[in-house]
């Protein structure tokens, strides 16, 4: 494949830069786009001596002038800690932002990757989720800012596809674990790692029962990539996400063994609006992307882990 320049926004995030690693890996320039709202330059931080990687400080709600051979949206807080605490920003960075980029993708006629979310399916009432579902989503609740947010910028980008021609990609992703989450964005993989090595109690909202699937990233990166690769006709929504479902109490009690922690578990009163099962069906994947996850659950909690006990000594 040719060497091509990809910008990515939301590039230092978590899952923006091990995105940034892999392109540059591939031997791609990239542009790097992010505000720093919830990225961290310590992701990217191994990244600044190369001559192929672009680092710009940018809000997309604000129009962005740049020349690039495609864009992957991911900008955007992904945790319920994050996009609550400027709701209105939120909704902004979904809505604007994705009327910038399609702008820009427009003007360049360049391919664009829109990061969507499983969030768009609400707490569903079909399970697991298929792309065709259209959720049920709550539009005034305390995590609508995101869930109408990334369900309205998917309308932005199949209507710019229809009406302008647009080549778009959009895919829904599920639970993403790995290095280089924050250790304080409220995300079960991350507090139950972080409280399990630090040796406090473990908190479960609920009762556990609740279920999640945990795709780890780089098997998410290499979706991403293909996605990016199909032709223009593939335009989604596809799900990615690892189909594996582990409920609440299952997941606390494998990083206890995975951490040796003596951590006990206390229980807290369900959040609003939290979904109780969620799970992607990933045939369209398979199918149009020959892809499916390759690390198991346990493999991928042990490089988590790694990673955050590294971190926290620092």
């Amino acid at each position: 494949m040719r060497k091509k320049t990809f910008l990515v926004t939301g590039g230092s995030g978590f899952i923006g830069s091990h995105l940034c690693e892999r392109l540059l890996n591939d031997q791609h320039d990239v542009i790097c786009v992010d505000n720093f709202f919830t990225g961290s330059k310590d992701n990217i931080r191994h990244l600044l001596d190369n001559p192929n990687f672009e680092i710009m400080r940018h809000d997309i709600t604000w129009p962005l002038y740049v020349e690039a051979d495609a864009i992957f949206n991911l900008a955007c807080p992904a945790s319920p800690i994050h996009y609550q605490r400027d709701p209105v920003q939120t909704t902004k960075t979904c809505i604007l932002g994705a009327v910038n980029m399609l702008g820009l993708a427009k003007r360049l006629k360049i391919p664009i990757l829109q990061a969507s979310t499983s969030e768009v399916y609400g707490n569903p009432l079909e399970h697991p989720q298929t792309e065709s579902y259209w959720g049920n989503v709550n539009p005034i609740g305390i995590r609508s800012c995101y869930d109408e947010g990334k369900r309205c910028a998917e309308t932005l980008f199949f209507d710019y596809n229809r009406q302008l021609n647009t080549e778009i990609k959009v895919v829904r992703i599920f639970n993403t674990y790995g290095p280089r989450m924050r250790p304080d964005d409220g995300r079960v993989v991350s507090n139950f790692i972080v409280q399990a090595l630090s040796g406090k109690d473990i908190t479960i909202y609920g009762n556990g029962d609740q279920t999640r699937s945990f795709c780890y990233v780089s098997d998410l990166i290499d979706a991403l990539v293909k996605m990016m690769n199909t032709g223009a006709e593939v335009t989604g929504p596809i799900n990615l996400g690892n189909p594996g479902e582990f409920t609440i109490l299952e997941l606390a009690t494998l990083v206890i063994e995975l951490t040796g922690s003596k951590s006990k578990l206390i229980f807290e009163s369900l959040p609003e609006d939290d979904p109780v099962k969620r799970r992607p069906d990933i045939a369209k994947a398979k199918q149009i992307l020959n892809w499916e996850p390759s690390v198991q659950l346990k493999g991928g909690l042990m490089e988590t882990i790694k990673y955050f006990d590294s971190y926290l000594k620092r």
